[in-house]
């Protein structure tokens, strides 16, 4: 019997062997996931990495079957995703799991950059893990942007024409520049098919290679933890980390349990309520883009609300740009802007927590005021909100220094 065993055994060991010759296999596993050392008390914060890995997934496959039945033609697109919704087997299901897996997708990545603002996992020495996080987020918000065109609803047209249009506002280039985004005098069917030349192909691929490029860099320096402290500083007799265990099976095990609760929740929207009251599909959106009509109130999907928010709280279109911009690229900087002695939360002082909370709440409320007509009280809210929203930045410098810390433990704490 053991020599039955030990027969079936050689062919496997053989292909793993043959593999390794020839490719790094056994070693990367080893490097990456089975002897990968994370800390021990890791939260359930720190799940939205895996999950946005997940809901990656789910938008390339989602996205190859649509691309198979979608017409990007001005004259087509409409009616190729009404198609694809009634009369491709299981059409109205693919396009449900793309459209909600967008809203998802910077769901976690929200929470996922919100986690490294709780436990200062953008400071030293994770500093180049969080500007190619922020790479990821730019482009992610480019190809939500660009995939944003392509059912060619009302939404769809005239939200594009209102966000490419702003690039106008820059001096001496800013024509020229909407000519070049869009291809043509107006959107038409040419700036259809690069939108989706960008959003099928050169996007992802820009996407999925920031990911790779993301989860090396994190892997050289080690995960973050809760208590901010870097375990590679405690390690027993063989070098292994004392605070740390492998990522496989630990971790994993855990994140596998978590991915299960989260495709719940996503089957839950798909099958019952994949519009979310007009947040994740717009009610405009189906109907077909119309150049003659325009929508009676135009605003971007719920996740550019806050930024479409600081927008619209400028009367002047120049600078209402730049503080759009600013808006999005004022993270880039958090490493350099945070002054504090400790990265985690817990042994930060009040001034941080306080300005971190109201921050919290103002991003929340220019969300909402995205989502709202330009007019009145609303235009009023959204700039005391915007005043608030750069506050947390740019005074960052200044109390983050001056806040009182907690004394830092020499090892991480975990409770059984």
């Amino acid at each position: 019997m053991a020599r039955i065993e030990a027969e079936v055994g050689k062919p496997q060991g053989g292909l793993v062997k043959w593999i390794d010759d020839r490719f790094p296999m056994t070693a990367t596993l080893k490097y990456h996931i089975t002897e990968y050392y994370a800390s021990k008390n890791l939260n359930l914060w720190y799940v939205f990495g895996v999950l946005a890995f997940v809901v990656l997934a789910i938008q390339l496959l989602t996205g190859i079957f649509l691309t198979m039945n979608y017409k990007p033609s001005a004259t087509e697109a409409f009616a190729s995703v009404e198609y694809i919704m009634r009369d491709v087997e299981w059409g109205w299901l693919i396009r449900y799991m793309h459209s909600t897996g967008a809203s998802f997708f910077f769901i976690v990545v929200y929470l996922h950059m919100y986690r490294a603002m709780l436990y200062g996992s953008y400071k030293k020495p994770r500093e180049l893990i969080w500007l190619i996080g922020m790479l990821i987020f730019f482009v992610l918000m480019a190809e939500a942007f660009a995939g944003y065109l392509l059912p060619w609803g009302q939404m769809s047209y005239w939200g594009a024409q209102v966000i490419i249009s702003l690039f106008g506002a820059i001096p001496w280039v800013g024509e020229a520049l909407v000519e070049i985004i869009r291809g043509d005098y107006s959107i038409s069917d040419i700036t259809l098919n690069r939108f989706f030349a960008l959003h099928v192909i050169l996007l992802p691929l820009v996407l999925v290679g920031l990911v790779f490029v993301h989860i090396v860099a994190l892997h050289e320096v080690g995960s973050n933890n809760p208590d901010g402290i870097e375990i590679k500083k405690n390690k027993d007799a063989s070098g292994k980390p004392l605070d740390g265990i492998t990522f496989h099976p630990y971790h994993t095990s855990k994140d596998l349990v978590v991915i299960i609760v989260f495709l719940m929740i996503f089957s839950a929207v798909v099958f019952f309520a994949p519009e979310m009251g007009g947040y994740f599909l717009e009610h405009a959106n189906f109907e077909p883009a119309n150049v003659t009509a325009t929508p009676e109130h135009i605003a971007p999907v719920w996740y550019f609300t806050p930024f479409y928010a600081i927008l619209r709280a400028v009367p002047d279109k120049l600078w209402g740009f730049i503080l759009f911009g600013l808006s999005v690229i004022l993270p880039v900087f958090l490493p350099w802007l945070d002054r504090s002695r400790v990265k985690s939360i817990r042994y930060r002082g009040w001034i941080y927590k306080g300005a971190l909370g109201t921050f919290t709440v103002t991003f929340l409320v220019l969300g909402w005021l995205g989502t709202q007509p330009a007019e009145g009280l609303y235009v009023l809210m959204a700039r005391v909100f915007s005043v608030l929203y750069f506050a947390f930045f740019l005074l960052m410098p200044y109390y983050t220094a001056i806040d009182k810390t907690k004394p830092v433990p020499d090892r991480v704490t975990y409770h059984a």
